[in-house]
């Protein structure tokens, strides 16, 4: 897929990675980028080609008045959440609830929304930005974990669903990128234009999961060998 010319739609597109997804499709060519948030006042983003649109991961109605607005949509950029901190024995399970709402339901019903969409124009693209946690757990960080460990499963399984109708569904895993998101985090973070860069280079050239830093890359690497000694050097590095 060659970015120049394309129509992406980016939620959560007000801060953070998603913003820089605009951007960045705008460097590459996008002839138009809807970006949306849940306050699409506070898109800031002076292009004539960013159309701004209200788009709330919990509210069906604001999912398909977004879809009848973006008709055109070939690239779709699952990016809104949220991130409460919430532990799963401890903490609140309306906390939980909603994080699993926001990634998991939320995204899954963005994607049975603009899929038919995408199948109209000639089947497109979805890019899911996860984590490194779609594959571990952390310390104070369960709901959130749980939620992109549902998402990136959600990501293989609509792969599957929409291979037929030519829609490349990519899923996007990184560490940690300093945005508001990680306020307070005190380890390595990556600059969050890191993201948008691999994740479109990697629909360039048909990638369906894309590892963006050094952080995964050592995650998933781990996923073949005993956890012991990874769950170890977890609770060194994170604080148990």
């Amino acid at each position: 897929m060659n970015i120049t010319d394309q129509i992406a739609l980016v939620t959560g597109a007000n801060r953070g990675i998603g913003r820089q997804f605009v951007l960045e499709l705008l460097d590459r060519g996008a002839a138009k980028v809807y970006a949306t948030a849940r306050r699409p006042e506070t898109l800031d983003i002076d292009d004539p080609r960013v159309v701004s649109l209200p788009l709330d991961l919990l509210d069906h109605d604001s999912i398909t008045a977004a879809a009848a607005s973006a008709g055109d949509v070939t690239i779709l950029v699952n990016n809104a959440g949220i991130s409460t901190g919430a532990a799963l024995v401890t903490g609140e399970l309306a906390d939980i609830r909603r994080e699993l709402d926001t990634h998991f339901w939320g995204t899954l019903d963005v994607i049975r929304t603009f899929s038919p969409v995408l199948a109209a124009n000639g089947g497109g693209a979805i890019v899911n930005v996860l984590s490194a946690l779609s594959w571990f757990a952390a310390p104070r960080g369960g709901g959130y974990a749980v939620a992109k460990a549902a998402e990136w499963n959600m990501t293989n399984a609509v792969r599957l669903e929409l291979a037929a109708q030519g829609t490349l569904v990519q899923g996007v895993h990184l560490g940690a990128a300093d945005t508001d998101i990680m306020a307070g985090y005190e380890g390595p973070m990556i600059h969050p234009r890191e993201v948008p860069r691999a994740a479109l280079a990697g629909l360039e050239s048909g990638a369906i999961e894309i590892v963006v830093d050094d952080w995964s890359a050592m995650v998933k690497a781990s996923l073949a060998s005993d956890p012991a000694p990874f769950y170890e050097k977890v609770t060194s590095l994170l604080g148990a």
